[in-house]
């Protein structure tokens, strides 16, 4: 079975090459969160190709390792990109991205300050990704911002759109609201769920059973062939109470999936947006 990581954060250990934001940069535990790592750790578990998606927290908006990373492995590595929708500068790079360095997708966060994605600099940047034929993830995490999103959603209605975390759904107070949001959201064909949010928001570490039935209701609002799996490599930072292999393990072995919803939801749905060449 085809199994592709849809959701993978690099960083770097050459940091006079790639150096991290001025200000509390998130840093990984030391040794892990490279692109080699992520290619012996996906290998490892049989997963063939990855979408290696930029680390905002370590390196603000520069994607330089990302964009080398992304250039010189085009056989496995889809790259994900992020920009400043403030930047007026951030549409140039996008074309500069896309043309120069192969990345294959913009990861969408909300404009003016990060409080709305109803924002000229945001639609700017859809626009270029429309034209130049990358597709979008969009950073769509809190319940405020929905109304937004969906402005975006509806004037793109043929823009190929992942769904990040599906609004990193977690246990809690806010659980049903938030599975609420979600679940109403696949009306809009053009968006894609990033069913990954188990090992980041579990409770109770593997195998993420507080989150099995939130996950089994999204892919069937969705349909598998809507849904996508990813790591959230590095797992050290990222999902301490769950391994790569653990997630992995969730999908394969502890939910009750069918055999073609697993094909679809593990690497046939990723290879149709972002590796037809696998």
């Amino acid at each position: 079975m085809l199994i592709i990581d849809c959701h993978a954060h690099i960083t770097s250990p050459d940091e006079e090459r790639y150096p991290p934001r001025p200000v509390k940069p998130l840093r990984v535990p030391k040794g892990t969160g490279s692109l080699d790592e992520l290619r012996r750790t996906s290998l490892a578990n049989g997963v063939t190709a990855v979408r290696a998606v930029h680390t905002v927290s370590f390196y603000d908006y520069d994607n330089r390792y990302l964009c080398d990373a992304a250039k010189l492995n085009p056989s496995w590595v889809a790259g994900v990109c992020t920009l400043e929708p403030d930047d007026p500068h951030s549409p140039g790079l996008m074309e500069e991205f896309v043309r120069d360095y192969g990345i294959k997708t913009l990861r969408s966060t909300p404009g003016n300050k990060r409080t709305t994605f109803d924002h000229d600099g945001v639609r700017k940047l859809w626009r270029v990704c429309a034209d130049v034929g990358a597709t979008l993830d969009i950073f769509l995490m809190r319940p405020e911002h929905v109304e937004s999103a969906e402005k975006l959603l509806s004037e793109f209605p043929d823009m190929i759109v992942g769904f990040c975390h599906c609004m990193d759904l977690k246990p809690g107070p806010r659980y049903d609201e938030v599975l609420g949001h979600v679940l109403r959201l696949s009306k809009y064909k053009n968006l894609y769920a990033k069913v990954d949010f188990i090992s980041t928001g579990t409770e109770q570490g593997y195998p993420g059973a507080d989150l099995h039935d939130a996950v089994l209701k999204i892919i069937d609002a969705y349909g598998p062939e809507r849904c996508v799996w990813g790591s959230n490599f590095p797992n050290s930072l990222w999902t301490p109470k769950v391994t790569y292999a653990e997630h992995l393990r969730i999908f394969t072995e502890a939910l009750p999936l069918s055999e073609e919803a697993k094909a679809q939801v593990l690497g046939e749905t990723a290879r149709r947006l972002w590796f037809p060449q696998l």
